[in-house]
């Protein structure tokens, strides 16, 4: 999570057009991980039923990224963060439909309590300034995300978390291709730390690492754990980028924290 919450104050840090961002981390990432599985021996072998799911879920974590990435650039880290984080109630709706589980009136009231933080965040849903846009993309981040996550539930009990991010990152990288020859790349070798940061620690150690996660606990409990992100994205942006939290913010990170912390002590028992 601590690796994850990188991806807010870095893509505030980087100015450089959306999918040039994406589109770069992407390859480098894909390089990295193709190194690493063949170093380690890994196959990338897919069976044939495997391949069209893990394909989409390619494509939904490129939208998310596309669009949480915007949305950081329209506001600042927390609302971005925050906005994304409505993932979890959206998980939470989602679960039972695609993996046949139980539906949990709890996650419910957690995931309730995390929208509570969010409101405490931005509290002025206004149509007419750019939070409220930011939001909007946020949102559309966090649905991209849950539906990606609740795909790779049942391919990651069978393959490597490394070579589903492989995939995923080869997916994208065949996306964002145009973007190459629209925008303009003559400054993106002055943005080179952000980038190779996101990267590296951001998608190559951090997605990595969550999507092994996937086999240990449900898609919503780690959900629900990973609201802590906004928490460590917001200090890192205070500390990095200067940008100071309102009080407002206060309030809602901490009722973000204790969402996380009533689902550890469920996940512990």
């Amino acid at each position: 999570m601590v690796l994850l919450s990188t991806s807010g104050p870095l893509g505030r840090f980087i100015e450089l057009p959306v999918a040039v961002t994406i589109g770069i981390r992407s390859f480098i990432a894909l390089v990295l991980l193709f190194l690493y599985c063949r170093f380690k021996g890994i196959s990338f072998g897919l069976s044939s039923k495997d391949r069209g799911p893990i394909l989409i879920s390619g494509v939904l974590m490129g939208l998310h990224w596309l669009a949480y990435f915007v949305a950081l650039q329209k506001s600042n880290v927390a609302i971005g963060m925050l906005s994304l984080f409505t993932y979890p109630v959206i998980t939470a709706f989602l679960e039972p439909l695609f993996l046949k589980t139980r539906f949990q009136k709890m996650h419910l009231l957690l995931g309730f309590l995390v929208l509570c933080g969010i409101y405490f965040l931005v509290p002025d849903f206004s149509f007419e300034n750019s939070s409220t846009v930011a939001i909007g993309f946020g949102v559309f981040s966090a649905l991209c995300y849950a539906v990606r996550n609740l795909m790779l539930k049942k391919q990651v009990s069978r393959y490597e978390g490394s070579v589903l991010m492989a995939y995923q990152m080869a997916v994208i990288c065949c996306m964002l291709i145009p973007a190459f020859f629209y925008y303009d790349l003559e400054t993106v070798p002055s943005q080179w730390q952000g980038i190779l940061g996101l990267a590296v620690v951001t998608t190559v150690f951090g997605h990595t690492m969550f999507v092994n996660c996937f086999k240990y606990f449900s898609i919503t409990t780690i959900s629900i754990l990973s609201s802590i992100q906004p928490v460590y994205g917001i200090l890192i942006g205070a500390l990095l980028l200067s940008e100071i939290p309102a009080w407002s913010t206060v309030v809602g990170g901490c009722l973000i924290l204790i969402s996380v912390i009533v689902e550890s002590v469920r996940s512990y028992r």
